[in-house]
């Protein structure tokens, strides 16, 4: 059966903000459309001189850049975008004196040069670099993505087709050029701080360089050149030297499995004018020799004082760590010592402490920390049961972020000593179903094999007696943790918002953080047999099933998967190894066979050269097993997927039809992985309640 995707297309909330009214109460019905309805704020920025701030403000699938300024802080609209078009906005850079914004409109193309065209819009799209003055109206201005602003205002850099461009800002439109003919892949571009020089990252495919483009004297030099991979750079505050992390050369280096030691990684600084290098660090053997990063515009930190503040999980948790930078293998101070997780990380404007969301003290959820880059206990900065993020800082000692919680959605906010308050209040629709929505409840249940696994359970908000029909979603990635709360991930987002409306209709709904993910610690990481490498999670979703069985609240026939990408993959899994225990389940764009996601992902990887890795890969993944695969399943996937291809499910499609295994599918003709237009996600949505409610329902 093929569900066409036309007969979902919903109508759309219109962009303009009304103001917040929440009448719906628990237990009172809501829809999915209502439910997804809230804009979600992402890329927070601060200005250059820390009097603004800037955001993606995605309402609906109608993208939009909102700046707020001080004192008053009041968002308003730069950019005018009316069209659930499914191009994204991402990669916002101020220029220096904060009189504009620049950005990145559309995505990547693909390996066939095809950029993300969603809607097949006939004339076809393009990845663009965009400037929207302050005021002014915001306009297309090149070709390419990543816009890099001078710190004098003088000119903006981007990248196009892997090279370097760069246009004048003096006066009238900017006049694209070319700035350099160089090999490899440039990325990560940042200007010198006197606006003369250009670093950047040049990617060779086995190995990557950093190098330096000085645009006065036309001269390109590469830094401290090695077989390695170099990535990361930034500049000393005088310009006249460059830190990186060096990653040590290694053919295989993602293969979906655990890697808990590696050749140790290193920090590196080398002189941006001679190019030569030293190493000033590297991580021990053993537990944090692979590495690991942290959340934030650059992994290292490098403070006026001389001070480079960097992520090391030495301890099995992922810390923040500093070192001077003129020291020569000098050992690292730990900055954020405890059992937690550091992750959203930004420097102070004055380079005297870093402000860092965690899950200290609240493994479930994340809140905002700082510590001195010197040292000093850690000050907890955000109280409550809330979930906070992607710290800005400014000038004034003020800070914006990103919050939300169990019931109101992702939110831009400004933190002021103690009192969080909104940026944007009135963006809510009027029928959003905050006061409708349930607390997901921390429940802690044994894996198949023992191993503790934390999950978040939605119960119905006035479940009448009786058992109930039950569902667990398993999330991607699978470096994810899901939350006590809306989530900071767009993607998680939609999730949760799906999650609770399932609960509306009277499912239990079990979210999982299975082990793989992130959130509790490297061992939990990285554990052993996972992925590609045995499947091990497959214990966790046998333990998902059986703690729902053991509830005197489930009807044990009655307990259905769902998940996208990874989750897709143990939803999958969970249906072709244990149909007995799994009544049904709704697959989003899931990996079915582990051989064909490695090389998508690793092209080097050839499985006849690896036969027993290849074939371990297969006997980790739901196609070996698809001969038990009994109960039904709905496929979900889009035709222009970078992430998981859609040959994936095309080989699953095929296997079940000859198992007599009934499915049914939902395409979406030249989407991608996350779904860039909101209708789809009504579809997919939509169309997943139809599914689970025909199989699971009374």
């Amino acid at each position: 059966m093929r569900i066409n995707c036309a007969v979902f297309r919903l109508a759309v909330w219109g962009a303009a903000a009304l103001v917040i009214g929440l009448p719906l109460q628990g237990g009172t019905p809501f829809t999915i459309s209502q439910v997804l309805s809230s804009p979600f704020p992402e890329d927070l920025i601060a200005s250059p001189r820390g009097d603004a701030v800037a955001w993606v403000l995605n309402a609906n699938g109608v993208r939009n850049i909102l700046v707020a300024r001080a004192p008053a802080f009041a968002a308003a609209p730069v950019t005018k975008f009316t069209a659930d078009d499914g191009q994204e906005i991402t990669e916002l850079t101020w220029k220096s004196d904060g009189s504009a914004v620049f950005f990145t409109r559309g995505g990547a193309a693909n390996g066939r040069g095809e950029f993300p065209n969603p809607r097949s819009e006939p004339a076809g799209v393009r990845e663009e670099v965009w400037m929207a003055p302050l005021p002014g109206e915001a306009h297309r201005f090149a070709d390419g993505h990543s816009p890099a602003a001078a710190p004098d205002g003088s000119t903006v850099a981007w990248v196009q087709g892997g090279q370097i461009w760069s246009a004048s800002l003096s006066g009238g439109d900017p006049k694209p050029a070319q700035l350099l003919h160089a090999r490899g892949t440039a990325s990560d571009l940042n200007w010198s701080p006197d606006s003369t020089r250009i670093l950047f990252r040049s990617g060779r495919g086995d190995h990557a360089f950093i190098a330096v483009y000085d645009v006065r004297e036309k001269a390109l030099r590469f830094l401290d050149t090695s077989v390695d991979t170099d990535q990361s750079a930034v500049w000393s505050a005088d310009g006249r030297q460059v830190a990186f992390v060096r990653l040590a050369a290694s053919r295989y280096a993602f293969m979906f499995g655990p890697k808990r030691e590696a050749e140790p990684w290193s920090i590196r600084i080398a002189d941006a004018q001679t190019g030569k290098g030293h190493e000033l660090w590297h991580a021990d053997t053993g537990k944090g020799s692979v590495f690991w990063p942290m959340v934030s515009d650059h992994q290292l930190l490098w403070t006026a004082d001389g001070v480079i503040v960097f992520p090391w999980e030495k301890d099995g948790w992922q810390h923040l760590y500093a070192i001077p930078s003129g020291s020569s293998g000098g050992t690292a101070k730990l900055l954020t010592p405890g059992s937690f997780e550091v992750e959203h990380v930004a420097l102070a404007p004055d380079g005297k402490s870093v402000v860092f969301s965690s899950n200290q003290d609240d493994v479930d959820r994340r809140h905002l920390w700082r510590v001195g880059v010197h040292g000093g206990a850690p000050q907890r900065l955000t109280q409550g049961s809330g979930i906070e993020w992607a710290p800005a800082l400014l000038a004034n000692g003020q800070m914006a972020l990103l919050h939300s919680d169990a019931k109101m959605p992702a939110r831009a906010a400004l933190l002021d000593g103690t009192r969080v308050r909104d940026l944007a209040p009135n963006s809510m629709p009027a029928d959003f179903p905050a006061a409708a929505l349930v607390e997901p409840q921390q429940v802690i249940f044994p894996a198949a094999d023992g191993m503790k696994i934390h999950g978040q359970l939605f119960m119905p908000a006035s479940a009448a007696q009786g058992k109930h029909p039950a569902v667990i979603f398993f999330h991607g990635g699978s470096r994810r943790e899901m939350l006590l709360g809306w989530h900071y991930m767009f993607y998680y987002h939609q999730a949760y918002g799906f999650n609770q409306y399932l609960a509306s209709k009277g499912y239990v709904v079990l979210s999982v953080n299975y082990r793989s993910g992130i959130g509790y610690g490297e061992e939990f990481r990285e554990a052993l047999n996972y992925g590609a490498t045995g499947g091990s999670e497959y214990n966790d979703v046998i333990g998902a099933g059986l703690y729902l069985r053991s509830r005197s609240d489930v009807d044990p026939a009655r307990v259905g998967l769902w998940g996208g990408s990874y989750g897709g993959y143990l939803t999958a899994l969970g249906l072709a190894r244990a149909s007995d225990l799994f009544a049904a389940g709704v697959d989003l764009h899931g990996v079915h066979e582990w051989n064909l996601e490695i090389n998508n992902f690793v092209p080097a990887y050839k499985p006849e050269e690896r036969l027993d890795v290849a074939r371990l890969a297969f006997e980790s993944s739901p196609m070996s097993s698809v001969k038990t695969w009994r109960s039904p399943v709905l496929l979900i996937h889009g035709d222009d997927d970078r992430n998981v291809p859609f040959a994936q499910s095309v080989q699953l499609a095929e296997a079940l039809r000859k198992q007599g295994v009934h499915f049914e599918q939902l395409i979406f003709p030249d989407e991608i992985h996350d779904l860039l237009v909101h209708s789809h996600w009504l579809a997919a949505y939509t169309a997943a309640d139809d599914f689970l409610g025909r199989y699971l329902k009374p």
